[in-house]
């Protein structure tokens, strides 16, 4: 069984905060009160210290856990898809029927995914 954090995974959901806040990545690091140079690091696929990682963690409301994967048991589709549902019904950014229309395409694409890597393609 392995065990690994999501620091690429991480990254984007910093990269999503970031962007709707609309600022830049120089004043992440000044809120977070963290170096720039470990915001760059990240965005070349490395992991943050863990100093770093819980600060960013609370800067951003991030839950770390989401990110920590267990390669041995991996999540169920029902999981992700209930909760990326969740989310975009939830995002204020998202009226109803694009919530909608958003989820539908995640879905196809979800299955056309997971049937394609069962197939070994």
């Amino acid at each position: 069984m392995s065990n690994f954090f999501d620091a690429e995974g991480f990254y984007a959901a910093l990269d999503a905060i970031r962007r709707d806040r609309e600022i830049s990545w120089k004043k992440v690091a000044e809120k977070a009160k963290i170096s720039a140079s470990t915001l760059t690091r990240m965005g070349q696929g490395k992991r943050p210290d863990v100093d770093s990682l819980a600060a960013l963690a609370s800067w951003s409301g991030l839950d770390v856990s989401q990110f920590y994967r267990d390669t041995g048991t991996p999540r169920a589709q029902k999981d992700t898809l209930a909760e990326i549902t969740t989310l975009l019904r939830a995002d204020r950014h998202i009226g109803g029927e694009d919530a909608q229309t958003m989820e539908l395409m995640i879905k196809t694409l979800y299955e056309d995914m997971r049937k394609r890597r069962a197939d070994g393609t």
